[in-house]
């Protein structure tokens, strides 16, 4: 269909009107599929195929067919051009999970747009499935956090959630306040998987990695990063006023914060 578009630079920020001035409500990567609700002067309106999530970007000359064979496992993909058989490295970046086509391959480099090229240690397979979430939200250690970011450029809690199943090519929603709906009424096996591990709060998520340690982007330390379960929970009680939710009715912490 003709108002049916695959997004074909390396990042764009998806915003709430048509302006740069706007609210970031998420971002868009390469090769993410989309659908033009409204044009509007340098601005089209879209609905991304994934999350179905609504917003503006600015308005380019975006693919209308795209075929990936590979996607990025590396948090960034430094992007290069190739010049006098020489790989040139640039400023850009692909990001975890973008999908890329191959329009040649030279060395260990993989032409992905004309004369774009990335390492192809950077891909797995299109169809590569990675089952440990741990390995993934890993990747994104340190990264900063970002309100409507979803790259290693800057994420926020509820993308760093998304990531894992983005990259798996499976339904999540991008917001948390939709996270934690979705996850009452779906019971598929991976939904299940993170239930007895996910904690959300009003406005937060993040992710239980052992018996004693979550992992979220959280804003008041600027980054993505490791912390005690409980003191985590003690301190968004103590300065948000805000308990957390539990899916899977855990009584120890249940126990501690009625």
């Amino acid at each position: 269909m003709k108002n049916n578009f695959f997004y074909n630079f390396n990042l764009g920020n998806i915003n709430s009107k048509p302006s740069y001035n706007s609210e970031t409500l998420s971002q868009i990567l390469y090769g993410e599929k989309f659908k033009v609700l409204k044009n509007q002067k340098n601005w089209v309106k879209i609905k991304t195929y994934y999350d179905n999530y609504i917003g503006y970007i600015k308005k380019k000359k975006f693919y209308n067919k795209f075929n990936p064979k590979l996607k990025i496992f590396r948090i960034k993909s430094k992007i290069f051009l190739k010049k006098n058989n020489i790989f040139l490295p640039t400023k850009k970046y692909l990001y975890f999970g973008s999908g890329v086509s191959i329009l040649n391959k030279s060395k260990n480099f993989i032409e992905f747009k004309k004369n774009r090229w990335i390492k192809k240690s950077d891909t797995k397979p299109i169809s590569h499935q990675e089952k440990n979430f741990i390995k993934i939200f890993k990747l994104f250690l340190n990264t900063k956090y970002l309100w409507g970011g979803k790259t290693g450029d800057g994420i926020d809690c509820s993308a760093l959630i998304q990531i894992y199943f983005y990259y798996n090519r499976i339904f999540f929603p991008r917001d948390s306040k939709d996270q934690i709906q979705f996850c009452k009424k779906k019971n598929t096996k991976e939904v299940l998987s993170l239930k007895k591990k996910i904690i959300f709060w009003k406005g937060h998520v993040a992710m239980n990695i052992d018996k004693k340690n979550l992992i979220h982007a959280y804003g008041p330390k600027k980054r993505v990063i490791i912390m005690s379960t409980e003191k985590t929970i003690s301190t968004i009680l103590k300065d948000a006023f805000l308990k957390p939710i539990f899916l899977n009715n855990s009584k120890k912490w249940i126990k501690i914060f009625k």
